[in-house]
Parts: structure tokens; C-alpha cells; sequence
């Protein structure tokens, strides 16, 4: 087996490798259904909320406190509804609440 001893970058080492690729589509699809759901969530709670793992039909969203993730519990039928109008196919979001790296 021949080594590289060259640098490579994050994007190509993961499209390389098939596991590391499917993780950055699915890290790309969760940003992107942050942003379609952005404008529903009260602005003052947006920076408390990352976009979290899918697994399957189930989408996670990370949220900062736990009362911010008790308002969006609120909002999750929207969010949701907002998300399959888009063409997403989400039948649950859960919340994780805890501190967020940035």
C-alpha cells in the first residue's frame, strides 16, 4: 500500500473516503435545514440553536438552555411542517439541550 506524505484537504480526504463522505453530506444537509427553517424560529433564539445529527427521518437540533429549547418545543409542528414543504422528509425533531461549541 503506497502513503501519501502530501497534505490533503478535509473536502477531499472526504470525498475519498465513502464513510467521510456520506458524514459531510449529511453535516451539509443538516445546515442546510437550519437555514430553511431559520426564519421561523424568534430571532433571539437563533444563535442559541446548531443544526444536530440525522438519523433516518429523525433530525436533531442542538440548542443551547433548556429554555430555549422549551420555546422551540413550541414551534416544532412549524418547523416541521416548514421542513416537508421544502421537500424534506422529516417525521420527528428532537431537541438536545446542552453547550455548544462555535
Amino acid at each position: 500500500m503506497t502513503r501519501r506524505h502530501h497534505p490533503v484537504s478535509l473536502q477531499q480526504a472526504a470525498e475519498e473516503a465513502p464513510m467521510l463522505a456520506r458524514l459531510a453530506q449529511l453535516a451539509r444537509e443538516s445546515g442546510e435545514r437550519l437555514q430553511a427553517i431559520a426564519s421561523a424560529i424568534p430571532a433571539p433564539l437563533r444563535a442559541a440553536v446548531r443544526p444536530g445529527p440525522i438519523e433516518g427521518t429523525t433530525w436533531c437540533l442542538l440548542v443551547e438552555t433548556s429554555a430555549a429549547a422549551a420555546k422551540l418545543r413550541q414551534l416544532l409542528p412549524l418547523l416541521q411542517q416548514k421542513l416537508i414543504s421544502r421537500g424534506y422528509e422529516v417525521s420527528a425533531i428532537r431537541l438536545r439541550v446542552g453547550s455548544l461549541q462555535r
